[in-house]
């Protein structure tokens, strides 16, 4: 990104912040070449939403914020750039030290639930597949995964972490092993076991040929992309098999896309952890 050599006026980052909102539009006004007009659709029609100085136009366009479009009639429109974009993104960070965090990801504000309370934390949206899935939409605006099939992967996902199934990407320096071979088994507490064996019932009822992918997918976080280029799959068709995989995963667990009343329910009061003694289940 070119540097900057003057700051941005008040007005100009008012203009900026006015670009990037859906629907808006922002042209060089036809009765008056010195100042911009901002439209914005509302009910499908088009109506006024403020006026700037062209003065701020042009130094967006200079720092590489906006650029001119040209349309019909020779008229001017301004839009937003990439670096205004990621200008943008940086502004919104909470701390400066998130600064490229927010420029390079798309990241969401949650409440999560901690040891002091309720917190409100910033989520790297782009983390997950499923939260993609979920927030992606076909042309009928429905969300490519329901929320039935997210959480059901969701779910895997919990528990693949507390199996530890998942390699390790950076060095540790505690509990060394001092000796070759793997840690021992008696090691895995029971928590551990008790995700492990959740999970080989998942992957027993959804079958072999699902279970790879939705390792690949709620475990290592593989991309459909991915998972296609992988498996030599066509363009688009990850989805289609996802969609299939969530929705049997789901039924596994028992999670419906909507509430039917205790009449269609499966009776499941609550979830347990299944424990061996004896050798029986």
């Amino acid at each position: 990104m070119a540097a900057r050599s003057e700051s941005l006026r008040r007005e100009a980052g008012r203009l900026l912040a006015v670009l990037d909102v859906a629907g808006t539009r922002v042209m060089v006004d036809p009765t008056d070449d010195g100042s911009v007009i901002v439209h914005r659709k509302r009910a499908g029609i088009s109506v006024g939403a403020g006026r700037f100085g062209i003065a701020d136009a042009e130094m967006l366009v200079r720092q590489d914020l906006a650029r001119w479009q040209h349309g019909e009639a020779a008229q001017r429109t301004l839009v937003l750039s990439e670096a205004g974009r990621s200008y943008l993104r940086r502004a919104s960070a909470d701390v400066p030290e998130a600064a490229f965090l927010h420029q390079h990801r798309e990241t969401v504000t949650a409440t999560i639930q901690t040891k002091v309370g309720l917190t409100r934390v910033r989520m790297d949206a782009e983390e997950s597949p499923l939260d993609w899935l979920r927030r992606r939409r076909d042309r009928n605006g429905v969300p490519m995964i329901d929320e039935a099939a997210y959480q059901a992967g969701e779910r895997l996902r919990t528990d693949i972490t507390l199996a530890g199934l998942l390699p390790g990407v950076t060095a540790r320096w505690d509990a060394m092993p001092t000796g070759g071979g793997f840690v021992s088994p008696s090691e895995a507490t029971d928590r551990m076991i008790a995700a492990r064996q959740r999970i080989r019932h998942a992957f027993d009822a959804v079958g072999s040929d699902f279970s790879d992918l939705l390792m690949d997918l709620c475990g290592f976080l593989k991309g459909l992309e991915q998972i296609e280029r992988e498996r030599g799959w066509p363009q688009r068709s990850a989805k289609i098999v996802v969609r299939l995989a969530l929705a049997r995963l789901a039924e596994h667990y028992g999670i419906e896309a909507a509430a039917r009343g205790p009449a269609a329910s499966r009776g499941i009061k609550s979830w347990r952890a299944v424990v061996i003694e004896g050798g029986r289940a």
